[in-house]
């Protein structure tokens, strides 16, 4: 259960507020009150508030120390409050709407009452309930303005909520409230959840025609554009941002960088690209983050050259490339076998300490082999090792297969033995395919294979 509002984890509990809660854990109902009494420590209401956070698991004890507290002090309005707030989260809820007439009769009721009775209900499955409270507000007192009709659709969206029933129950209230700007917002971001697009685009045009555009509403505007993009109506999306850019109301950077983060999912480098534009002619700078999330898509999409293009200018935005930023475009490189420039890329990243990771050098290793690159994958291999990059198993491997390949054994042999020196793993199918290889080259090529097979056993 979420934690209350009414009932945030107290902080700076006093000594004797701990003392009255260890009685009510340790005391049966009946002897609750003389056992309270005796201590004779006076209910301040402060007390009486600390007692009520700490005694939420321990309602039936809470009322009993409510009723002996309420014998020598009237109670302020934040105990009622926490009193049926208590009341509620433990699905006691005849208890909780006596407190709530003795509130009234106190006068003490207010609009926090009424909140923390919708969270109750809502939590508790029984939205109808919390509907029904909210149309009864006005006969305890407390009018049901925008702010109580704000609170309990944000109860129902909160605690998973039947959506069916926030729609018709805010259908049917604002003829007589006038939803604001909070009431869209928490209409359009329940959408943003269910992925509602055609329910969020109806709602928003109806907050648009009431409302009018403000920056004051810009959050709501970013739940809507994030359901479109999550809803894969890009398009829209960006005719609506284009909108907003003109209406001086658009977004910020939050909303682009989850913007981006759900494209780079989506593997949509073409609107990536597009919201990326939108947001840098709105001379709004992005972050080291969100470039690795555009190099990502890119890269995802096979589209180095336009990576380079990012890579190179973030530094004009005082924005500087990580391993992250590198190992994805290096990555590129090497899954589209771009033996040349993943040789080239390499020696810049070294350059800039921004080392391969270790799968990224296997990787590019096995590729250097297949390109003709042969001295590059044993350069990859010197630096991981003069470098102590690990683990190395992979990339030792990818080696010693690649120089079988080409019938370069002499060095196989001296790759190997410092191998096992250095108590590098090799794989049985890598010394199985230069026996393959060896055995057939006559008796000093098998004995030579033999040595080293000796070895690897004994490793």
């Amino acid at each position: 259960m979420a934690e209350s509002q009414t009932n945030p984890k107290p902080k700076g509990i006093s000594p004797e507020a701990k003392t009255l809660h260890q009685i009510l854990s340790a005391t049966a109902t009946d002897g609750l009150a003389a056992a309270l009494s005796a201590t004779g420590i006076p209910p301040t209401p402060d007390l009486v508030q600390d007692v009520l956070r700490l005694s939420y698991s321990n309602p039936t004890a809470a009322i009993e120390f409510f009723r002996w507290a309420g014998l020598t002090n009237k109670h302020s309005a934040l105990s009622w409050d926490l009193m049926v707030d208590l009341l509620g989260n433990n699905s006691m809820f005849e208890s909780m709407w006596d407190a709530i007439r003795s509130m009234r009769n106190e006068g003490v009721l207010s609009l926090p009452t009424f909140v923390s009775v919708f969270g109750s209900y809502c939590s508790a499955g029984r939205v109808k309930e919390a509907i029904m409270s909210f149309e009864v507000m006005d006969r305890y007192g407390v009018p049901p303005d925008v702010a109580a009709m704000n609170a309990l659709l944000s109860a129902i969206y909160g605690e998973g909520g039947s959506t069916a029933l926030a729609v018709e129950f805010f259908e049917k209230t604002k003829v007589k409230i006038s939803p604001d700007g909070a009431t869209f917002l928490i209409l359009l971001e329940g959408c943003e959840r269910e992925g509602n697009v055609a329910k969020a685009k109806t709602t928003f045009g109806e907050m648009v025609v009431r409302l009018g555009w403000s920056k004051e509403n810009i959050l709501a505007y970013s739940s809507l554009l994030m359901t479109l993009v999550r809803g894969r109506e890009l398009e829209e999306a960006i005719k609506f941002l284009l909108v907003m850019k003109g209406k001086n109301c658009l977004p910020g950077l939050k909303f682009f960088s989850n913007a981006l983060d759900v494209l780079l999912k989506q593997n949509d480098s073409t609107h990536a690209i597009a919201l990326w534009d939108i947001m840098m002619d709105s001379g709004i700078m992005p972050n080291l983050m969100m470039y690795n999330t555009i190099i990502g898509v890119l890269c995802n999409a096979g589209d180095a050259d336009k990576a380079f293009r990012f890579l190179d200018e973030m530094v004009f935005y005082g924005v500087f490339a990580d391993s992250y930023t590198y190992n994805v475009i290096f990555q590129c490189l090497v899954k589209h076998k771009k033996v040349h420039e993943a040789g080239e890329f390499f020696i810049e990243m070294i350059k800039n300490e921004c080392p391969p990771t270790p799968s990224n050098c296997a990787a590019a290793i096995a590729m250097c082999f297949e390109g003709d690159d042969p001295e590059m994958a044993i350069e990859i291999w010197s630096y991981m090792i003069e470098n102590s990059l690990s683990p190395v198993d992979e990339s030792a491997n990818a080696l010693l297969i690649g120089l079988c390949n080409l019938h370069r054994f002499s060095e196989y042999r001296r790759f190997a033995e410092d191998m096992l020196d250095r108590r590098v793993k090799i794989h049985e199918s890598t010394m199985e395919k230069l026996k393959n290889a060896r055995y057939k080259d006559g008796r000093s090529a098998r004995d030579t294979y033999d040595n080293l097979l000796k070895r690897w056993k004994a490793s």
